[in-house]
Protein backbone atom coordinates (compact mmCIF):
# COMPACT_ATOMS: atom_id res chain seq x y z
CA UNK A 1 0.00 0.00 0.00
CA UNK A 2 1.34 3.58 -0.85
CA UNK A 3 2.77 5.61 2.05
CA UNK A 4 0.59 7.98 4.01
CA UNK A 5 1.48 11.40 4.15
CA UNK A 6 0.21 13.96 6.73
CA UNK A 7 -0.99 17.99 6.11
CA UNK A 8 0.60 20.04 9.04
CA UNK A 9 0.16 23.23 7.22
CA UNK A 10 -2.16 25.72 6.72
CA UNK A 11 -1.48 25.94 3.18
CA UNK A 12 -1.60 21.94 2.66
CA UNK A 13 -4.74 22.10 4.35
CA UNK A 14 -6.82 25.06 2.53
CA UNK A 15 -5.50 22.95 -0.82
CA UNK A 16 -7.26 19.65 1.00
CA UNK A 17 -10.30 22.09 1.71
CA UNK A 18 -10.54 22.91 -2.02
CA UNK A 19 -10.40 19.34 -2.88
CA UNK A 20 -12.92 17.77 -0.87
CA UNK A 21 -15.42 20.52 -1.85
CA UNK A 22 -15.08 19.39 -5.25
CA UNK A 23 -15.59 15.79 -4.54
CA UNK A 24 -19.10 13.84 -4.34
CA UNK A 25 -21.31 12.13 -2.07
CA UNK A 26 -20.78 11.95 1.93
CA UNK A 27 -17.90 12.69 3.83
CA UNK A 28 -16.38 10.12 5.36
CA UNK A 29 -14.87 11.21 8.83
CA UNK A 30 -13.07 9.65 11.70
CA UNK A 31 -10.71 10.92 14.70
CA UNK A 32 -7.51 9.45 16.70
CA UNK A 33 -7.36 10.66 20.33
CA UNK A 34 -4.43 9.85 22.89
CA UNK A 35 -6.85 8.45 25.25
CA UNK A 36 -5.14 6.76 28.08
CA UNK A 37 -1.48 8.59 27.22
CA UNK A 38 -3.36 12.49 27.69
CA UNK A 39 -5.45 14.55 30.48
CA UNK A 40 -7.12 15.63 26.87
CA UNK A 41 -9.19 14.47 24.94
CA UNK A 42 -8.27 16.09 22.00
CA UNK A 43 -8.03 14.67 18.24
CA UNK A 44 -4.27 13.81 17.27
CA UNK A 45 -5.37 13.03 13.75
CA UNK A 46 -8.57 13.86 11.68
CA UNK A 47 -9.16 11.83 8.82
CA UNK A 48 -11.52 12.64 5.74
CA UNK A 49 -12.50 10.56 2.86
CA UNK A 50 -14.68 11.41 -0.42
CA UNK A 51 -15.24 9.78 -3.55
CA UNK A 52 -13.53 12.14 -6.27
CA UNK A 53 -11.15 13.85 -3.85
CA UNK A 54 -9.37 11.11 -2.13
CA UNK A 55 -7.98 10.71 1.42
CA UNK A 56 -6.71 13.76 3.84
CA UNK A 57 -4.90 12.98 6.78
CA UNK A 58 -4.48 16.18 9.07
CA UNK A 59 -2.40 17.18 12.34
CA UNK A 60 -5.12 19.02 14.51
CA UNK A 61 -2.61 20.29 16.41
CA UNK A 62 -0.71 22.05 13.61
CA UNK A 63 -3.05 22.92 11.62
CA UNK A 64 -5.56 24.74 14.44
CA UNK A 65 -9.26 25.59 13.69
CA UNK A 66 -10.84 23.86 10.46
CA UNK A 67 -13.79 26.19 10.07
CA UNK A 68 -12.88 26.44 6.25
CA UNK A 69 -13.30 22.74 6.06
CA UNK A 70 -16.25 22.98 7.75
CA UNK A 71 -18.18 25.97 5.94
CA UNK A 72 -17.30 23.80 2.96
CA UNK A 73 -19.18 20.48 3.48
CA UNK A 74 -20.88 21.54 6.94
CA UNK A 75 -24.47 21.16 4.98
CA UNK A 76 -22.81 17.41 3.35
CA UNK A 77 -24.12 14.29 5.50
CA UNK A 78 -20.54 12.71 7.35
CA UNK A 79 -20.33 9.44 8.00
CA UNK A 80 -18.87 8.38 10.90
CA UNK A 81 -18.25 4.83 13.06
CA UNK A 82 -19.52 5.48 16.92
CA UNK A 83 -20.24 9.57 16.16
CA UNK A 84 -20.42 10.14 20.11
CA UNK A 85 -16.60 9.05 20.47
CA UNK A 86 -15.79 12.13 17.86
CA UNK A 87 -18.32 14.32 17.47
CA UNK A 88 -16.66 16.45 21.02
CA UNK A 89 -13.09 16.31 19.84
CA UNK A 90 -14.48 17.47 16.12
CA UNK A 91 -16.16 20.18 17.84
CA UNK A 92 -13.26 21.54 19.55
CA UNK A 93 -11.86 22.03 16.03
CA UNK A 94 -14.42 23.94 14.49
CA UNK A 95 -15.73 20.73 12.64
CA UNK A 96 -19.79 20.09 13.14
CA UNK A 97 -22.08 18.16 10.74
CA UNK A 98 -25.27 18.93 10.25
CA UNK A 99 -26.27 15.73 9.79
CA UNK A 100 -24.71 12.40 9.81
CA UNK A 101 -24.59 8.88 9.36
CA UNK A 102 -23.62 6.47 12.12
CA UNK A 103 -22.78 2.93 10.68
CA UNK A 104 -22.19 1.60 14.24
CA UNK A 105 -25.44 3.38 15.33
CA UNK A 106 -27.05 1.21 12.23
CA UNK A 107 -25.46 -1.86 12.94
CA UNK A 108 -27.22 -1.66 16.35
CA UNK A 109 -30.33 -1.02 14.97
CA UNK A 110 -29.89 -3.50 12.89
CA UNK A 111 -29.12 -5.99 15.60
CA UNK A 112 -25.95 -6.96 14.78
CA UNK A 113 -24.30 -8.63 17.73
CA UNK A 114 -21.08 -7.60 17.54
CA UNK A 115 -20.46 -3.56 15.56
CA UNK A 116 -16.91 -3.00 15.74
CA UNK A 117 -16.14 -1.03 13.36
CA UNK A 118 -13.92 -4.37 11.88
CA UNK A 119 -16.10 -6.65 12.55
CA UNK A 120 -18.90 -4.98 10.48
CA UNK A 121 -16.51 -4.53 7.52
CA UNK A 122 -15.35 -8.02 7.27
CA UNK A 123 -19.06 -9.25 7.53
CA UNK A 124 -20.60 -6.75 4.79
CA UNK A 125 -17.94 -5.87 2.67
CA UNK A 126 -15.61 -8.91 3.01
CA UNK A 127 -12.70 -6.81 3.78
CA UNK A 128 -10.31 -7.75 6.68
CA UNK A 129 -9.52 -4.27 8.91
CA UNK A 130 -6.88 -4.98 11.36
CA UNK A 131 -6.91 -2.88 14.35
CA UNK A 132 -4.13 -3.30 16.13
CA UNK A 133 -3.53 0.51 16.04
CA UNK A 134 -6.33 1.29 17.80
CA UNK A 135 -4.79 1.92 21.30
CA UNK A 136 -2.03 3.27 19.88
CA UNK A 137 -0.76 7.12 21.54
CA UNK A 138 -1.70 9.32 18.73
CA UNK A 139 -0.29 12.29 20.00
CA UNK A 140 3.41 10.74 18.82
CA UNK A 141 5.32 12.36 16.36
CA UNK A 142 6.12 11.36 13.86
CA UNK A 143 3.10 9.13 13.00
CA UNK A 144 4.96 5.56 11.99
CA UNK A 145 3.70 5.10 8.41
CA UNK A 146 1.55 1.49 9.21
CA UNK A 147 -1.03 3.49 11.88
CA UNK A 148 -1.46 5.84 9.13
CA UNK A 149 -2.12 3.22 6.85
CA UNK A 150 -4.66 2.23 9.62
CA UNK A 151 -6.14 5.22 9.64
CA UNK A 152 -6.55 5.75 6.13
CA UNK A 153 -8.34 2.62 6.09
CA UNK A 154 -11.19 3.52 8.65
CA UNK A 155 -12.57 6.26 5.92
CA UNK A 156 -12.06 4.75 3.03
CA UNK A 157 -14.32 2.13 3.46
CA UNK A 158 -16.85 4.29 5.61
CA UNK A 159 -18.70 5.24 2.31
CA UNK A 160 -19.37 1.86 0.62
CA UNK A 161 -19.89 0.43 4.57
CA UNK A 162 -22.65 3.58 4.78
CA UNK A 163 -24.28 2.31 1.72
CA UNK A 164 -24.54 -1.04 1.97
CA UNK A 165 -25.92 -0.39 5.84
CA UNK A 166 -28.38 2.21 4.61
CA UNK A 167 -29.84 -1.05 2.02
CA UNK A 168 -30.57 -3.04 5.19
CA UNK A 169 -32.15 -0.66 7.25
CA UNK A 170 -34.65 -0.11 4.18
CA UNK A 171 -35.07 -3.62 3.75
CA UNK A 172 -35.56 -4.12 7.87
CA UNK A 173 -38.19 -1.05 7.93
CA UNK A 174 -35.84 0.65 10.24
CA UNK A 175 -34.92 4.17 7.79
CA UNK A 176 -36.78 6.59 9.78
CA UNK A 177 -35.39 5.04 12.97
CA UNK A 178 -32.17 5.69 12.36
CA UNK A 179 -32.81 8.94 10.83
CA UNK A 180 -34.34 9.91 14.31
CA UNK A 181 -30.97 8.53 16.23
CA UNK A 182 -28.97 10.06 13.99
CA UNK A 183 -30.62 13.72 14.53
CA UNK A 184 -30.56 12.76 17.90
CA UNK A 185 -26.98 12.26 18.54
CA UNK A 186 -25.93 15.80 16.82
CA UNK A 187 -28.60 17.28 19.70
CA UNK A 188 -27.21 15.47 22.55
CA UNK A 189 -25.14 16.75 25.22
CA UNK A 190 -22.38 14.34 25.04
CA UNK A 191 -19.47 16.36 27.72
CA UNK A 192 -21.17 15.19 31.20
CA UNK A 193 -19.98 17.81 33.78
CA UNK A 194 -20.36 16.26 36.77
CA UNK A 195 -20.63 18.72 39.99
CA UNK A 196 -17.99 15.80 41.95
CA UNK A 197 -15.98 13.91 39.44
CA UNK A 198 -13.72 12.54 41.68
CA UNK A 199 -16.50 10.37 42.68
CA UNK A 200 -15.65 8.32 39.69
CA UNK A 201 -12.15 7.09 41.51
CA UNK A 202 -12.63 3.29 40.49
CA UNK A 203 -13.20 1.52 43.97
CA UNK A 204 -14.73 4.46 46.06
CA UNK A 205 -17.19 2.51 47.00
CA UNK A 206 -14.88 0.35 48.96
CA UNK A 207 -14.11 3.17 51.08
CA UNK A 208 -15.64 3.33 54.76
CA UNK A 209 -16.28 6.73 56.98
CA UNK A 210 -16.30 10.15 55.84
CA UNK A 211 -12.96 11.09 56.61
CA UNK A 212 -11.78 8.55 54.19
CA UNK A 213 -13.45 9.73 51.72
CA UNK A 214 -12.13 13.34 52.00
CA UNK A 215 -8.15 11.94 51.73
CA UNK A 216 -10.06 10.45 48.57
CA UNK A 217 -11.61 13.29 47.43
CA UNK A 218 -8.07 15.55 47.99
CA UNK A 219 -5.92 12.39 46.32
CA UNK A 220 -8.30 12.70 43.46
CA UNK A 221 -8.19 15.73 42.99
CA UNK A 222 -4.52 16.78 43.09
CA UNK A 223 -3.56 13.95 40.80
CA UNK A 224 -6.40 15.34 38.43
CA UNK A 225 -4.37 19.05 38.74
CA UNK A 226 -1.12 17.61 38.15
CA UNK A 227 -1.95 15.41 35.25
CA UNK A 228 -3.84 18.42 33.37
CA UNK A 229 -0.80 20.42 33.79
CA UNK A 230 1.42 17.87 32.25
CA UNK A 231 -1.58 16.83 29.90
CA UNK A 232 -0.85 13.46 31.09
CA UNK A 233 -3.49 10.57 31.68
CA UNK A 234 -4.54 10.39 35.39
CA UNK A 235 -3.99 6.99 35.70
CA UNK A 236 -0.27 7.04 34.08
CA UNK A 237 0.88 9.47 37.16
CA UNK A 238 -0.72 6.98 40.07
CA UNK A 239 -3.58 4.32 39.02
CA UNK A 240 -6.87 4.55 41.04
CA UNK A 241 -5.96 1.71 43.21
CA UNK A 242 -2.97 3.36 44.74
CA UNK A 243 -5.31 6.15 45.34
CA UNK A 244 -8.32 3.99 47.18
CA UNK A 245 -5.37 2.23 49.21
CA UNK A 246 -4.09 4.99 50.75
CA UNK A 247 -7.44 6.62 51.80
CA UNK A 248 -8.11 3.32 53.41
CA UNK A 249 -4.90 2.89 54.88
CA UNK A 250 -4.95 6.91 56.58
CA UNK A 251 -1.53 7.13 56.88
CA UNK A 252 0.27 8.46 59.64
CA UNK A 253 3.37 10.13 58.30
CA UNK A 254 4.33 10.96 55.04
CA UNK A 255 7.01 7.52 55.50
CA UNK A 256 4.24 5.64 56.15
CA UNK A 257 3.23 6.24 53.02
CA UNK A 258 5.77 5.16 51.39
CA UNK A 259 5.99 2.12 52.87
CA UNK A 260 2.22 1.58 51.64
CA UNK A 261 2.75 -1.34 49.58
CA UNK A 262 -0.44 -0.66 47.15
CA UNK A 263 0.85 2.90 46.81
CA UNK A 264 2.11 2.86 43.39
CA UNK A 265 2.36 4.21 40.02
CA UNK A 266 5.26 6.40 38.27
CA UNK A 267 4.73 9.40 40.17
CA UNK A 268 4.06 7.76 43.48
CA UNK A 269 7.40 8.54 44.92
CA UNK A 270 8.62 11.21 42.95
CA UNK A 271 5.70 13.27 43.72
CA UNK A 272 5.33 12.06 47.70
CA UNK A 273 4.67 15.57 48.57
CA UNK A 274 2.12 16.13 46.52
CA UNK A 275 0.29 13.23 47.65
CA UNK A 276 1.06 13.45 51.28
CA UNK A 277 0.07 17.03 51.02
CA UNK A 278 -3.32 16.24 49.61
CA UNK A 279 -3.22 13.43 52.92
CA UNK A 280 -3.20 15.94 55.24
CA UNK A 281 -5.59 18.01 53.85
CA UNK A 282 -8.23 15.37 53.93
CA UNK A 283 -7.31 14.43 57.04
CA UNK A 284 -7.61 17.68 59.12
CA UNK A 285 -11.08 19.59 56.57
CA UNK A 286 -13.98 20.41 58.23
CA UNK A 287 -15.50 20.11 54.58
CA UNK A 288 -16.07 16.54 55.00
CA UNK A 289 -18.20 14.92 51.83
CA UNK A 290 -21.50 13.50 52.08
CA UNK A 291 -21.55 9.27 51.58
CA UNK A 292 -23.90 10.13 48.21
CA UNK A 293 -23.18 12.62 45.66
CA UNK A 294 -25.82 15.40 44.99
CA UNK A 295 -28.53 15.11 42.59
CA UNK A 296 -31.40 13.21 41.85
CA UNK A 297 -29.63 10.04 40.96
CA UNK A 298 -32.32 6.70 41.70
CA UNK A 299 -31.66 4.12 44.02
CA UNK A 300 -30.28 1.08 42.04
CA UNK A 301 -32.98 -1.44 40.90
CA UNK A 302 -31.76 -4.13 43.30
CA UNK A 303 -32.98 -1.89 46.16
CA UNK A 304 -36.51 -0.83 44.98
CA UNK A 305 -38.55 -3.98 45.82
CA UNK A 306 -37.92 -2.85 49.77
CA UNK A 307 -37.61 1.24 49.14
CA UNK A 308 -40.47 1.18 46.21
CA UNK A 309 -42.49 -2.34 45.58
CA UNK A 310 -44.65 -0.93 43.43
CA UNK A 311 -42.28 1.27 41.20
CA UNK A 312 -40.31 -1.73 41.80
CA UNK A 313 -43.32 -4.23 39.93
CA UNK A 314 -43.55 -1.52 37.58
CA UNK A 315 -40.20 -1.92 35.92
CA UNK A 316 -40.07 -5.37 36.01
CA UNK A 317 -43.04 -5.80 33.99
CA UNK A 318 -42.51 -2.99 31.87
CA UNK A 319 -38.81 -4.26 31.39
CA UNK A 320 -40.00 -7.84 30.34
CA UNK A 321 -42.63 -6.64 28.06
CA UNK A 322 -39.82 -4.27 26.29
CA UNK A 323 -37.59 -7.09 26.41
CA UNK A 324 -39.92 -9.11 24.17
CA UNK A 325 -40.62 -6.11 22.01
CA UNK A 326 -36.49 -5.93 21.73
CA UNK A 327 -36.25 -9.26 20.21
CA UNK A 328 -38.78 -9.42 18.07
CA UNK A 329 -37.78 -6.60 16.56
CA UNK A 330 -34.10 -7.17 16.44
CA UNK A 331 -33.13 -3.67 18.26
CA UNK A 332 -30.96 -4.08 21.60
CA UNK A 333 -33.28 -3.38 24.46
CA UNK A 334 -31.16 -0.07 25.09
CA UNK A 335 -31.85 1.48 21.64
CA UNK A 336 -35.28 0.38 21.95
CA UNK A 337 -35.59 2.58 24.86
CA UNK A 338 -32.93 3.58 27.51
CA UNK A 339 -33.03 2.03 31.07
CA UNK A 340 -32.43 5.29 32.64
CA UNK A 341 -35.39 6.52 30.85
CA UNK A 342 -37.28 3.46 31.77
CA UNK A 343 -36.37 3.49 35.73
CA UNK A 344 -37.32 7.01 36.37
CA UNK A 345 -40.98 6.82 34.57
CA UNK A 346 -41.44 3.81 36.37
CA UNK A 347 -40.32 5.04 39.69
CA UNK A 348 -42.59 8.34 39.14
CA UNK A 349 -45.46 7.83 36.56
CA UNK A 350 -47.90 10.04 35.85
CA UNK A 351 -50.42 10.45 38.26
CA UNK A 352 -53.30 8.60 35.28
CA UNK A 353 -51.13 5.62 33.75
CA UNK A 354 -52.52 5.40 29.89
CA UNK A 355 -50.81 5.46 26.86
CA UNK A 356 -50.89 9.06 26.03
CA UNK A 357 -49.61 10.17 29.62
CA UNK A 358 -46.55 7.89 29.41
CA UNK A 359 -45.97 8.96 25.86
CA UNK A 360 -45.98 12.78 27.48
CA UNK A 361 -43.73 11.08 30.34
CA UNK A 362 -41.30 9.78 27.84
CA UNK A 363 -41.26 12.67 25.75
CA UNK A 364 -39.99 14.76 28.97
CA UNK A 365 -36.94 12.36 29.20
CA UNK A 366 -35.70 12.61 25.73
CA UNK A 367 -37.38 9.68 24.03
CA UNK A 368 -37.55 9.49 20.35
CA UNK A 369 -41.07 9.84 18.26
CA UNK A 370 -40.31 6.17 17.02
CA UNK A 371 -39.34 4.92 20.32
CA UNK A 372 -42.68 6.36 21.56
CA UNK A 373 -44.59 5.21 19.02
CA UNK A 374 -43.31 1.68 20.01
CA UNK A 375 -43.12 1.38 23.83
CA UNK A 376 -45.84 3.81 25.22
CA UNK A 377 -48.77 1.68 25.02
CA UNK A 378 -47.16 -1.11 26.06
CA UNK A 379 -45.18 0.37 29.09
CA UNK A 380 -48.50 1.75 30.01
CA UNK A 381 -50.10 -2.10 29.97
CA UNK A 382 -47.63 -3.05 32.02
CA UNK A 383 -47.72 -0.62 34.71
CA UNK A 384 -51.76 -1.09 34.98
CA UNK A 385 -51.31 -5.05 35.18
CA UNK A 386 -48.25 -4.79 37.62
CA UNK A 387 -50.43 -2.53 40.32
CA UNK A 388 -53.78 -4.78 40.24
CA UNK A 389 -53.68 -7.34 43.11
CA UNK A 390 -54.31 -11.12 42.80
CA UNK A 391 -57.85 -10.40 43.85
CA UNK A 392 -58.54 -7.60 41.09
CA UNK A 393 -57.14 -9.83 37.70
CA UNK A 394 -60.35 -11.36 36.57
CA UNK A 395 -60.84 -15.10 36.80
CA UNK A 396 -60.24 -17.31 33.78
CA UNK A 397 -61.86 -20.66 33.19
CA UNK A 398 -59.72 -23.58 33.87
Amino acid sequence: MADRSVIDTRSGYLEAVELIAAGTGPIAVDAERASGFRYSQRAYLIQVFRRGSGTFLFDPPAVGRFDELNTAIADEEWVLHAATQDLTCLREVGLDPSRIFDTELAARLLGMPRVGLGTVVEELLGVHLAKEHSAADWSTRPLPQPWLVYAALDVELLPDLRDAIAALLDEAGKTEIAQQEFASELTRELTVVRSEPWRRLSGIHSIRGLRNLAVARELWLSRDALARELDTAPGRLVPDSALTAAAKALPDNKRALAALREFTGRASRTELDRWWGAIEAGRTTEDLPVLRGNGDTLPPPRAWADRNPEADGRLKAARAALTALSEERSIPLENLLTPETLRRVAWTPPAEITAASIAEALEAHGARPWQIEATSQMIADAFVESSQTPAETPETDS
